[in-house]
């Protein structure tokens, strides 16, 4: 089922938990969660186009899901609008659900990462992550507790290190 060109629906916010836990979102329809819940009974891939985007998620993967509806506490609607057509392109700052999926890639923090390759530099982090790789030598570097919030160029950052050992907690940020 595709969403492109339904405009009268509204779209509730999945959430779904892989079995490595990674967290991830995605907006969808009724008849696309309906389509999503018989996937997922029946150990299957489903795949969909979202706005302008495919999007597929493997079942098996899954752990657990939950849709946030009308009875959510933590419910959110994105209600769909109409692309407007300028010469033949589609404006996405008028599309709320490219507007969305924008809001939801910002949830991320700074982090700064000192690996023991020598590198040393700060990026961007999806939030609840305790653990990264280094962008030059594909190292492990973990968050460092107590060492906590550094000052950086960038502003306040996550200390992440692979020089000594690091205790890890179960839970994240």
């Amino acid at each position: 089922m595709s969403y492109m060109g339904q405009v009268d629906q509204v779209l509730h916010i999945m959430t779904y938990t892989l079995n490595s836990g990674v967290k991830g979102t995605v907006p969808l329809s009724g008849e696309q969660i309906k389509e999503w819940i018989e996937a997922y009974s029946n150990n299957k891939k489903y795949v969909t186009v979202i706005g302008m985007e495919w999007f597929g998620l493997n079942s098996d993967l899954v752990a657990d899901f939950k849709v946030h509806n009308n009875s959510s506490e933590q419910r959110e609607y994105i209600a769909p609008t109409q692309p407007i057509v300028e010469s033949g392109k589609v404006e996405e700052e008028s599309n709320q659900l490219a507007v969305a999926y924008r809001q939801q890639s910002e949830e991320r923090l700074l982090i700064q990462v000192d690996c023991k390759c020598g590198a040393s530099y700060e990026e961007g982090l999806s939030k609840y992550r305790t653990k990264s790789s280094c962008k030059e030598c594909n190292s492990l570097v973990f968050m460092d507790r107590k060492v906590g919030i550094v000052d950086t160029v960038k502003g306040k950052a996550w200390y992440m290190t692979n020089k000594y050992y690091v205790e890890r907690e179960a839970t994240g940020i």
